[in-house]
């Protein structure tokens, strides 16, 4: 490789795939049930996983329940989480794994999703939470324009990756998004527009959300 892989920035950064799953109750936010993280850095020429992956179930508050769709969608029942940790408990653990001083992008399958997730969440997560993203969708779209769609099943197919059984749980979907991620900087690298990571993250670059200005009231005096 070279080029995008070369640049400081880019080597001095742990890029953190990261996914929820979530009951969405009517009238509230959507209330995580899953998480999943796995760390990369890209050291000597190659890719390697920068500590232990992060997997945890989350009890839903009772306003959240796991609704038979959600477990249509994803295989997980009320009975699995009701004796998970909370999401003090599993955010809070995640949270521990961020080392002061270092420096991490999140990378996500439509980072919205993810982020709202966290913002809600963040006196749970609070490093977490001034974590900026790389979202694959953007990028994705910019290096294959011609795709019906950006998902994350159409891409898994573009690049020939394996679905894998238990698809729409956290650790999963961690996996094959990490893989897609690989393939999007593989295609990336030594691309002139994509000299360093400050242009990568022009592409797919988004603030996470307690990283945003604070709007003012419309008629503050």
């Amino acid at each position: 490789m070279g080029g995008l892989t070369d640049d400081p920035a880019f080597l001095a950064t742990t890029f953190v795939v990261i996914d929820f799953e979530a009951t969405t109750p009517k009238g509230y936010p959507a209330q995580p049930i899953e998480v999943a993280a796995l760390a990369l850095r890209y050291e000597h020429g190659a890719w390697t996983a920068a500590g232990r992956p992060f997997a945890s179930l989350i009890r839903p508050p009772a306003f959240a329940p796991v609704t038979p769709a959600v477990t249509a969608q994803t295989g997980l029942t009320p009975e699995q989480v009701r004796q998970a940790p909370t999401p003090a408990e599993a955010l809070s653990a995640l949270d521990r794994r961020f080392a002061a001083g270092k420096q991490y992008l999140l990378v996500a399958q439509h980072a919205a999703t993810e982020a709202n997730l966290i913002y809600n969440q963040r006196e749970h997560c609070p490093v977490l939470a001034r974590i900026d993203f790389l979202d694959t969708i953007p990028l994705a779209k910019y290096l294959v324009p011609g795709l019906p769609n950006h998902k994350l099943d159409t891409l898994l197919a573009h690049f020939a990756i394996k679905q894998p059984a238990d698809r729409h749980r956290a650790y999963a979907d961690v996996g094959v998004t990490a893989q897609v991620f690989l393939q999007l900087i593989s295609a990336v690298d030594g691309d002139a527009q994509f000299s360093d990571l400050a242009a990568l993250v022009k592409i797919a670059g988004r603030t996470a959300k307690c990283n945003m200005p604070a709007q003012s009231g419309l008629f503050d005096i």
